[in-house]
C-alpha cells in the first residue's frame, strides 16, 4: 500500500473506532457500524462488492452487508485496519492507491462531518492525488447529474470545467478535498465557495447540495 490510501484507512479506523459503532454518517441510512461493514466487504468478498455499483446485484449484497454488520463492531474495524487480504483485487500492486485513495478519505470525512466539524487542512500529496482523480470523478459523478455548467477551481492552480454547454456557469472554488466531497454529494458540508447567476445556483443545488449559509 502507497502512502495517501495507507494514510487515509488508518485515519478512517480511527475515525470509526472513536465514534463508536452507533454514529451517523454522510451515507443516508447508514451508521458508522453499516460503513465499517460496507468496507469490509467491498474489499473481502469480491462476490458481493459488484452490487454496491449494480442495482440488479445490490440485494445479494445488502444481505452479506447485514450479516457483516452484526459481527462484533471492533473487529469489524479490526477487519478493515488490517488492510485487504492476500488474495483481493486490491492487495495487488498499486490497485490499493488507485482504488482507495478517494474512497477512504470521502468516508473519513462522512464520520468525521456528520457531527460538529471544524475545517482541516490535507498533506499536499493528498491534495494532489485527489486534484489528479477530480476528472475523472466529475465525469463519473456530478458531471452526470448537474443540469448547468461548472468550473471547480483550486486557487492559484487551475480549473475544471464540466457540464452541460451553452447554460448557466458557476463556480465552485476552494481545495481539492472540498472539490471533492462536492463531487460526491457531500457539497452541503463543505466551506466551498459557490458563485454564478441565482437560478443557475438553484438548480445546481436541486440535485447536487451546496454548502449551507
Amino acid at each position: 500500500m502507497s502512502n495517501s490510501a495507507r494514510t487515509e484507512r488508518q485515519r478512517l479506523a480511527e475515525l470509526l473506532t472513536a465514534a463508536g459503532p452507533d454514529a451517523p454518517t454522510l451515507c443516508e441510512g447508514w451508521t458508522t457500524r453499516d460503513l465499517a461493514a460496507h468496507l469490509v466487504l467491498r474489499e473481502r468478498r469480491a462476490d458481493a462488492a459488484p452490487g454496491i455499483r449494480v442495482q440488479a446485484l445490490a440485494g445479494w449484497t445488502a444481505r452479506v452487508q447485514a450479516g457483516y454488520a452484526e459481527r462484533p463492531y471492533e473487529e469489524l474495524v479490526q477487519l478493515f485496519r488490517s488492510g485487504p487480504p492476500r488474495l483481493s483485487p486490491f492487495a495487488l500492486p498499486g490497485v490499493d492507491e488507485a482504488a482507495n485513495t478517494v474512497e477512504y478519505f470521502v468516508h473519513a470525512e462522512d464520520v468525521r462531518r456528520a457531527v460538529e466539524w471544524e475545517p482541516q487542512e490535507v498533506s499536499t500529496e493528498l491534495a494532489q492525488a485527489l486534484w489528479r482523480r477530480l476528472p475523472m470523478l466529475t465525469r463519473l459523478e456530478a458531471g452526470r447529474k448537474t443540469p448547468v455548467r461548472l468550473s471547480l477551481r483550486w486557487p492559484g492552480t487551475g480549473s475544471l470545467e464540466f457540464g452541460p454547454r451553452g447554460t448557466d456557469q458557476v463556480e465552485l472554488t476552494g481545495s481539492p478535498a472540498e472539490l471533492t466531497l462536492f463531487t460526491f454529494g457531500r457539497g452541503a458540508r463543505t466551506t466551498l465557495q459557490v458563485e454564478g447567476p441565482a437560478q443557475a445556483v438553484e438548480a445546481l443545488g436541486a440535485v447536487l447540495p451546496l454548502p449551507r449559509d
